[in-house]
């Protein structure tokens, strides 16, 4: 027997809807490219995104056809994010971060049609735009000179400045209904082997993935809520929080191009912000500002600061915690989770422990939010709950990806009853908390038994000396494999690599000690803030220890 409900589809028009009608007052903050901030209601960013819908329409844009921005976080790019799919058609957000190779084959691969380019990027666009098949291309913040000039060549695509777009353009009143399973948006892969691989969001993922943010459970926005997201809004859908912001009504604050410390500090404190999320990177910068200038910020308001896309050290979380009564929390996902996974926030058993307790399992990445499942495979099969045993993470749910986009050749990261294989190294202790041990391919084998480099880090940047440390693999002639820490001194700082082993000393079984470390000036990154640890690797890939 079926039930006797609505079937009413989960789409983004509907929650569009419904801050449209719900929130008209609740403002939209930008920080432009001048520095200059740009205010304006839910009621104008309504009007506006329904303009913008009107004008691709207008364009020949047809349902499942592929619009990309190479954008900054602004409120045109938040348009965009419900414009486009208001339409039946896909958003597919570009890392302006990535080379122009690179950049160039992902627009391809998408078969991308439109693009919006920021005027400060059309640079970098302009030397992906010759080896692509996109037909228009929208010029954010333009003047119409700008736009006019790009016209200029014969062989361009047509070009049209988006202000003057939507100043000639009605709203679209009469969106389509749309099928909850057809696609909404999608984003691209930057891993390290092989080329971007595409992950396709239905409305029904990112309809379910906005619910799941919004639980108290995982970040709880809420009306009162004052959002800023640090993370980019091209890097997995900025965390799905441009959606929940929207549908939950709350104040938006988009830094745009400026993500210094400075920047960010000082805006956090002007807007009231009362919730933020970014990867460690830009919290390390953050608190090398405080401590440097004790006092100078009120950032009272902010009641929590999310943390993802590479490891945390706790070290980092009790800074935060002591010396500036911030509340620094940590999650994990993927592109391919839509992305959020888990969260650590502290467990009710927890609460009047030891500040040493709380601080390691706020360290951790954290519990399954609902409707995500989790399980950790290894060589002997499904690894036990019991904190110790390692095993690659394996995760299903109605966020999670089935497939990549127009590949055949990725069957391998996908188990024959349906789980996602996500290439993490974890353990799952008996409350379900989830601890990365490391990626696969960074792990340390050493005479037969692992090393995690991660642990390693987290415990180094600890040290009241260092910045920044990485760990990775060397050739050893008699171990296989052992642990190198390459580590970043903070300025007026020193530090010995003996000081660093005995600092590591009661932490660690002896093995799991480096043999060397090499001070750097700096550790190169990926384009989402990570340690580009294949960079390491290649530049000491002739270190040998015996």
């Amino acid at each position: 027997m079926h039930g006797l409900m609505m079937d009413f589809p989960l789409t983004l028009p509907a929650i569009f809807r419904h801050a449209e009608r719900v929130f008209p007052e609740r403002e939209i903050v930008t920080r432009r490219a001048d520095k200059s901030l740009h205010r304006y209601a839910f009621a104008d960013f309504a009007l506006r995104t329904r303009k913008l819908a009107r004008a691709l329409q207008q364009f020949g844009l047809r349902q499942g056809d592929r619009v990309a921005t190479l954008c900054w976080n602004h409120h045109q790019h938040l348009e965009a994010y419900f414009g486009v799919s208001m339409t039946g058609a896909v958003l597919h957000t570009l890392n302006l971060r990535l080379h122009p190779d690179e950049l160039s084959f992902i627009v391809n691969d998408a078969d991308d049609t439109i693009v919006l380019v920021d005027e400060t990027l059309l640079p970098l666009w302009e030397k992906v735009a010759p080896r692509t098949r996109v037909r228009e291309v929208i010029v954010v913040g333009a003047s119409g000179e700008t736009a006019a000039a790009l016209k200029a060549s014969p062989d361009a695509p047509c070009c049209a400045s988006y202000e003057a777009l939507l100043s000639a353009t009605e709203p679209l009143c009469d969106e389509p209904e749309l099928d909850e399973r057809i696609a909404a948006a999608m984003c691209y892969t930057t891993g390290t082997t092989g080329k971007p691989k595409g992950v396709l969001y239905s409305h029904r993922a990112l309809v379910l993935h906005t619910f799941a943010v919004t639980m108290p459970s995982a970040m709880g926005l809420t009306e009162a809520d004052a959002v800023l997201p640090v993370v980019p809004m091209f890097h997995a859908n900025a965390w799905g929080l441009p959606y929940a912001a929207v549908m939950n009504g709350a104040k938006l604050v988009m830094p745009g191009p400026h993500l210094d410390p400075a920047s960010l500090v000082e805006l956090f404190a002007r807007e009231r912000v009362t919730f933020t999320a970014g990867v460690p990177t830009i919290w390390m910068g953050v608190l090398q500002l405080l401590d440097a200038n004790p006092g100078a910020y009120d950032l009272s308001s902010i009641r929590a600061m999310f943390v993802g896309g590479a490891a945390v050290p706790s070290a980092l979380i009790e800074a935060f915690d002591r010396r500036h009564g911030l509340r620094l929390v940590h999650a994990w996902g993927m592109t391919e989770t839509t992305p959020l996974g888990t969260v650590s926030h502290l467990p009710l058993d927890l609460v009047s422990a030891p500040g040493e307790a709380q601080y390691e399992s706020r360290a951790k990445q954290g519990r399954p939010v609902p409707f995500v499942e989790i399980r950790a495979r290894n060589e002997a099969g499904l690894v036990s709950h019991d904190g110790q045993t390692m095993g690659e993470l394996e995760v299903r749910g109605p966020w999670v990806a089935a497939s990549y986009y127009n590949r055949t050749d990725c069957g391998d990261r996908f188990t024959s009853d349906g789980w996602f294989k996500t290439g993490d190294i974890v353990t799952i202790d008996e409350r379900c908390f989830v601890t990365i041990q490391d990626r696969a391919k960074d792990l340390i084998k050493s005479g037969g038994e692992w090393i995690s480099s991660i642990a390693l880090e987290s415990a180094l940047m600890g040290h009241p000396s260092v910045a920044e440390a990485a760990v990775i693999p060397v050739v050893s002639a008699k171990w296989g494999e052992r642990p190198l820490a390459v580590v970043v001194v903070k300025g007026g700082a020193s530090a010995s690599a003996e000081d660093l082993r005995v600092f590591l000393a009661p932490h660690f079984p002896k093995f799991w000690l480096p043999d060397a470390v090499e001070f750097i000036d700096a550790i190169p990154r990926t384009s989402a803030g990570k340690f580009q640890k294949t960079a390491l690797r290649e530049r000491f890939k002739n270190f040998r220890i015996a």
